[in-house]
């Protein structure tokens, strides 16, 4: 896999979020390749001036790597997935597209759904649709999903659903691009996720807001996310989606590891709308079309047309794939967050102490 993306033209949309800029810092490391470029798409001009700065004013965009030539291997585009035509021409000359642009704040996605039909959605459609109808060379689409589309009980895991539909049948539109998705759990210290907000509570002295607690959810690092796109653009077959095995935990024990002795109440408030109690990656529908693939399970297509003539693999799941299968305790949690995240070392008071 170290040389999967040498020479490659990548392109991110979304990319100044919270997956995109790591898998910006991971592609620029060379641990897969280094690409002969990657492009920066998104709509937000500020995010995307700070990201430029940054990496403008650093000597090394990693540890891995002094990065000499930022204009020719980091490029911007302002653009919206949800327009047509920008989308077309952000997709000229690429070699592989990251679809990580995304409406995916639940309660949000609640009060303005058809927004979220429109970047989900129809962002996707609009990936395919140049592709197809420009006769455009690329080589992957990897759609970037959420365990909330599968058995989506909300607008935003609605939407998600459809644009992980919309990829996979995109390999009959345009059958010279291969497209697979990914799906995966809560990122812990994403934009929006619960770690920085238990984070905020903390440092303003509480309370910390439990929806219930009785929730659990998986828990998984930017890192591991771009772990699990790295290995679907190495594995992948067409039409897959591609699950990581997850470590998952209640809320609770999260809220109760971050708080630590300080004393500070939490309080059970109840679930937003939209808001599931645990977290599903892989139906029991999709179960017996999942078979593993190295460290990650692969769902295949249940379109026949995208399934191959090689024998049926063995199917790795008896059953749904749920947060709440394998539930940490508490201080399986609490080890989790300080060893591998270091969540519980980054909580910093107003006047700059460090809290422990």
């Amino acid at each position: 896999m170290t040389k999967l993306l040498d020479g490659k033209r990548i392109l991110i949309t979304g990319g100044t979020g919270s997956l995109g800029k790591v898998l910006v810092r991971r592609l620029l490391s060379g641990e897969v390749g280094m690409p002969a470029h990657i492009v920066v798409f998104s709509r937000d001009e500020a995010k995307q001036h700070f990201m430029r700065v940054e990496y403008e004013s650093a000597r090394a965009a990693t540890d891995e790597i002094i990065y000499h030539n930022f204009e020719r291997l980091l490029r911007f585009h302002i653009g919206d997935v949800r327009d047509a035509s920008t989308v077309a021409a952000a997709l000229r000359g690429i070699d592989i597209v990251i679809n990580a642009a995304a409406l995916k704040q639940v309660p949000t996605c609640e009060y303005f759904p058809f927004e979220a039909v429109k970047t989900n959605v129809l962002g996707a459609e609009n990936i395919v649709k140049a592709i197809e109808e420009h006769a455009l060379a690329v080589e992957t689409v990897v759609g970037v999903s959420t365990d909330k589309a599968c058995k989506p009980v909300n607008t935003m895991g609605m939407t998600k659903a459809l644009q992980e539909r919309v990829f996979i049948q995109g390999n009959m539109r345009a059958p010279a691009t291969r497209f697979v998705c990914v799906r995966y759990g809560n990122v812990l210290a994403s934009r929006g996720s619960v770690v920085p907000l238990f984070h905020d509570q903390i440092i303003t002295g509480g309370p910390v807001t439990i929806t219930t607690v009785d929730m659990t959810r998986f828990l998984l690092s930017l890192d591991d996310a771009v772990d699990t796109i790295f290995g679907a653009l190495a594995g992948a077959a067409r039409g897959e989606t591609w699950v990581p095995r997850a470590p998952a935990a209640r809320v609770v024990d999260v809220a109760k590891a971050l708080i630590g002795d300080r004393p500070i109440e939490m309080k059970v408030i109840g679930i937003r709308p939209g808001e599931k109690i645990h977290e599903i990656m892989v139906s029991e529908e999709e179960a017996f079309r999942t078979v593993r693939r190295e460290n990650w399970l692969a769902i295949r297509p249940m379109l026949p047309e995208l399934l191959t003539d090689s024998p049926a693999e063995a199917n790795c799941l008896t059953g749904e794939y749920s947060s709440s299968t394998e539930v940490m305790s508490f201080e399986q949690t609490r080890q989790l967050l300080e060893e591998r995240y270091l969540m519980l070392r980054d909580v910093v008071g107003a006047r700059g102490e460090i809290l422990r």
